[in-house]
């Protein structure tokens, strides 16, 4: 069960990077074991300091349903924070959200999950590592969209997906900017063609072996796994643009 430690923050204690060169994972200033979700509304500021998971959020596990170390609510912003290991299920966001300078070094079950309807996500300025599976897990429903740009991942199997058999499903926007990902990795993105996704990637640097632009999905509502039916830009579903690297 989500905890009741509630932090809202004004925007006087904030601390703004916009247009970095780089999304490298800065030093942290400090460490705070987390032990029960913190909850934010307005604008949590966590200054660089390394948040990891302690208690019942401290197992490491990969597995489905856990609670995150951050549960945002709807128009929350969280910036500056460096998650580390373990990191239970990252950040979730109930509705619109912005994470900026946001970092994880050791992705647990998901880096940040996005639930709620017309629902704008913002991901700037960040980085993510070590992610077995997906490290942006889209359960929104209709209409919105998830903008991804200034983000470094590496060692990872899809930096987006698309819900591919969530019980309501939607069409849902994407777009990628100036993205580095660097090998092993999978997949950039996995998006239901047949449910009207559409995927934008505008400047990315591949690094290493080579990684897919983007997994094509037969999405459903039923709850099956979902059958993939292709790969790669096929310019209108995931249109890619300004690619370099393998």
């Amino acid at each position: 069960m989500i905890g009741a430690a509630v932090v809202a923050l004004g925007l006087g204690a904030a601390v703004v990077f916009t247009n970095f060169a780089s999304a490298a994972v800065p030093e942290a200033t400090g460490e705070q074991v987390v032990t029960e979700t913190i909850e934010v509304s307005g604008v949590f500021d966590g200054e660089n300091k390394r948040f990891i998971g302690g208690g019942a959020l401290g197992d490491g596990g990969q597995d489905e349903g856990q609670d995150p170390l951050f549960q945002l609510a709807d128009g929350a912003t969280l910036r500056n924070v460096i998650l580390g290991s373990p990191a239970a299920d990252g950040v979730h966001c109930a509705g619109s959200c912005t994470l900026s300078g946001v970092h994880w070094e050791d992705v647990g079950e998901d880096a940040a999950t996005f639930r709620g309807t017309g629902a704008t996500v913002v991901i700037e300025n960040g980085s993510a590592a070590n992610a077995d599976d997906k490290v942006f897990q889209d359960n929104r429903g209709a209409g919105g969209s998830v903008t991804i740009r200034n983000f470094e991942v590496s060692d990872f199997g899809k930096l987006y997906r698309s819900c591919g058999n969530c019980s309501t499903q939607a069409a849902r926007t994407v777009t990628m900017q100036d993205i580095t990902a660097t090998a092993p990795g999978d997949t950039l993105a996995g998006i239901n063609v047949n449910l009207g996704d559409r995927l934008t990637i505008d400047g990315v640097t591949l690094v290493g072996d080579e990684i897919s632009l983007c997994d094509l999905f037969e999405g459903n509502d039923t709850g099956d796994e979902p059958t993939k039916i292709g790969e790669g830009p096929d310019g209108t579903a995931c249109v890619a643009t300004g690619v370099t690297g393998p």
